[in-house]
């Protein structure tokens, strides 16, 4: 594998506020209209005095200029009755909702996370410093585990410029925070905020005023406030579904990113069935099937290659599939048919391991420029056209043409010769190879001749990675512009730019119908964007750690994403919501993913050497699991004895052991060998590929 080398740093500073946006104190977007300049007139003064060093004068010029209440009004004069009045009100708040009725805990408790971090951040802004810290640090461990990432960025936030350069505090200042509440759980909370306005009622409300949007409900109109849904959470430890909530562009499953306003808080709906196979297509498969059905009849308890054929082409619901007319493909050929056929006999045949190895190849890309290409039978590539080809026979080729490095390869979608296919078969095979590399360029392979055919200019930058989409038309790109590129084979062009990531787009994929794709960034981000119009209609954040691999689920519905930390995130695509994390793997990255035929297991290849599968359906507690040592000696611990059980005296672990979650089915090791590619086959074989590290 080639090393990415050195990039450029991330850059620093603060996004422009949107017009009405919640500004800090002075955040009540009437307030701004009346006063425009009020927010700017004091800050050339304030960069002079930063520039020259008076750090202390700078500080009492930003306190007297920030002397405004959260929703505009005066604030009193700073002093020792000013300074409390955010943490007396939270504290009275926290106290008021955990004496609440059961019924209601699991509601109000969603409150006090945007309470808690609009009164840090406007702590910080207003020059309570010293006090933030404190508020901060004895009410940060009642929102863990389910904010975890976000109390880790709070955490270096202490100065007014740290809140102005953090893009996650940034998030918050710019959008409202979403909230559903159930009609009487909202009446209670404004009726007890105004009963204490002067203990500090009066903060709490006016934060909720401004960086919150509360949508009420009533129990009868949604199912997950009805009594028995909220009785079922009682003593659960649970929060409230948060599905629907929190901040655009942040909460998983958002597809707000900041680029539009008019989407705040909308969810497109998705289309993520299969997509409809043409007229001509399926009849010509049907009739193959059928031909291939008389020649050799199926077993007593087996479908005929037909029956299954209509099994796997069963008719989505016309809005859950997208529309042929709306991705352009080129008439199917005789290729596709043979294609398809050979898809239904694997299906049918999935679980019957036969010796299907032969033919197969396998490639890569190396730092010195060249893409080495392989049969996996270890026989010599037969040539497709012998009087044209003047290389000895050898059981590799070499495809030289790039200038840099080759970073990522992607075979054309294929299909193995069956043993028993006709003597007038047509050729599935493999005929076409693409590469991207550090000169800037994707390259297309003509594996008949074993040459470049086509070279594709349009990123600026290192390209990382690139897939082949399943019908093997179009083609998706990511690099270190910062951008995803949709191609077609048959153009030169890019079709779809897709701009949005911070920083480099290190892996991308295709959902399985082609209507969309997904990238994922070093921003620690996961985006879906629709192909027909390039916009972004989910992201996904919680990633820690830099994502490594990505892949979605044959069925269209779970899409996969892994990181260097050793961690496996599950996304649900319709709602948009976290389903799970996995963990296992060792540090150092986790580089392939791939799904069963039906798309129920899931198997991982990493470089701590091991490949491992998951059960996706299985249990969803991540915070139990198994302790694991490395290698280096260590003792195991069995799953009941997890250092992370409620109400047990945590156990510091060693630096080197793994939390194993019970989702975990199997491990298999390798000889130290990092694990760069997995893939499971058409009949649900598992193949492994890495470099050999003796």
């Amino acid at each position: 594998m080639a090393e990415r080398g050195s990039r450029p740093s991330a850059r620093v500073g603060s996004k422009p506020l949107a017009d009405g946006a919640p500004k800090p104190l002075a955040t009540d977007p009437e307030s701004n209209i009346r006063n425009p300049q009020s927010q700017q007139e004091g800050l050339p003064v304030i960069d002079y005095l930063a520039k020259k060093g008076y750090s202390r004068t700078e500080a009492m010029l930003r306190m007297e200029s920030a002397n405004q209440e959260i929703d505009g009004r005066p604030l009193p004069p700073l002093g020792e009755d000013a300074r409390p009045k955010f943490k007396q009100g939270f504290d009275l708040l926290k106290a008021w909702v955990e004496e609440n009725l059961d019924l209601y805990k699991p509601e109000l408790r969603r409150v006090l996370w945007p309470l808690f971090v609009y009164c840090f951040i406007n702590m910080v802004t207003s020059g309570y410093q010293q006090e933030a810290k404190q508020f901060f640090d004895s009410n940060k461990n009642m929102f863990l585990p389910e904010h975890t990432d976000d109390i880790r960025v709070f955490e270096s936030i202490s100065l007014p410029e740290h809140v102005q350069a953090n893009p996650v505090a940034n998030k918050y200042r710019n959008n409202k925070w979403r909230i559903i509440l159930s009609n009487p759980a909202y009446t209670n909370l404004l009726q007890f905020l105004e009963s204490k306005e002067k203990e500090g009622g009066s903060v709490m409300n006016a934060i909720l005023s401004s960086y919150c949007v509360i949508k009420t409900v009533d129990r009868s109109a949604d199912d997950r406030f009805s009594f028995a849904a909220m009785l079922g959470q009682i003593g659960a430890g649970e929060t409230f579904p948060t599905e629907d909530e929190g901040i655009p562009g942040h909460h998983p499953g958002s597809a707000y990113t900041g680029d539009n306003p008019a989407m705040a808080g909308t969810l497109p709906r998705l289309r993520l069935g299969k997509l409809p196979m043409e007229q001509t297509l399926e009849e010509d498969v049907r009739a193959e099937l059928g031909e291939e059905d008389i020649k050799a009849p199926p077993v007593a308890g087996r479908n005929t290659l037909v029956q299954e054929f209509d099994q796997m082409i069963k008719k989505e619901d016309d809005d859950e599939a997208p529309s042929r007319a709306e991705i352009p493909f080129p008439p199917s050929t005789a290729r596709d048919v043979a294609m398809e056929v050979t898809k239904v006999k694997e299906n049918r045949d999935r679980y019957r391991i036969e010796g299907r190895t032969g033919g197969v190849l396998v490639a890569a890309g190396f730092d010195q420029s060249y893409i080495r290409i392989w049969a996996l039978d270890g026989k010599n590539i037969e040539a497709a056209y012998p009087d044209l080809d003047d290389m000895p026979p050898t059981n590799s080729r070499r495809l030289i043409g790039h200038s840099g490095p080759v970073y990522a390869v992607a075979f054309q979608p294929c299909a193995t010769r069956s043993e028993n296919t006709s003597d007038d078969f047509v050729p599935t095979n493999a005929r076409f190879l693409l590469s991207s590399s550090a000169d800037k360029t994707i390259r297309l392979w003509s594996l008949d001749t074993w040459t470049c055919i086509v070279v594709y200019k349009g990123h600026d930058r290192p390209v990382w990675d690139l897939r082949f989409g399943p019908f093997g038309h179009y083609f998706v790109s990511g690099g270190n512009d910062r951008t995803a590129r949709l191609w077609v084979t048959d153009h030169i062009r890019q079709q779809r730019i897709f701009v949005g990531h911070d920083q480099d787009v290190d892996c991308v994929c295709f959902h399985p119908n082609s209507a969309y794709i997904f990238t994922a960034s070093s921003d620690h981000t996961v985006r879906m964007w629709a192909v027909t119009t390039g916009n972004a209609v989910r992201m996904f954040t919680g990633h820690t750690g830099n994502i490594t691999a990505m892949e979605c689920s044959r069925d269209g519905k779970i899409l996969a994403s892994a990181d260097d930390q050793g961690a496996i995130h599950l996304w649900d695509l319709a709602p948009g919501r976290l389903l799970k994390r996995m963990r296992g793997h060792g540090k150092g990255g986790i580089w392939s993913l791939s799904w069963s035929v039906e798309s129920t297991v899931l198997v991982s290849g990493g470089a701590d050497g091991t490949v491992r599968v998951w059960d996706v359906a299985g249990p969803q507690d991540s915070t139990q699991g198994r302790v694991i040592s490395d290698g280096s000696g260590g003792s195991k611990l069995d799953a009941g004895n997890s250092t992370a059980g409620a109400g047990g005296q945590n156990k510091k672990k060693k630096g080197k052991d793994v939390v194993v979650t019970p989702d975990q089915i199997s491990a298999f090791p390798t000889k130290k060998t990092p694990v760069y590619k997995v893939k499971f086959t058409n009949m649900n074989l598992v193949v492994a590929g890495g470099a050999y590290l003796p």
